[in-house]
């Protein structure tokens, strides 16, 4: 095997790597939008935003509403 191709397999098994690695971090919520709302939902739901706010503080917003 060249050292060429050597290097090629090393830094491309890196990539490889790196790729796999922020896949599930950054790239699948980014894709599936629609669960990550649903879900959020579902986890909110009872829930009075007034009550858990702390007082003087600007109110929470949506963070999938921001276009």
């Amino acid at each position: 095997m060249g050292r060429l191709a050597r290097y090629i397999l090393v830094f491309g098994g890196f990539a490889s790597a790196v790729g796999l690695a922020l896949y599930p971090i950054y790239f699948y919520p980014l894709t599936h939008l629609g669960d990550y709302k649903k879900t959020q939902t579902i986890n909110r739901a009872g829930i009075v935003q007034e009550d858990v706010q702390p007082p003087g503080l600007k109110v929470w917003s949506d963070p999938f509403g921001r276009k």
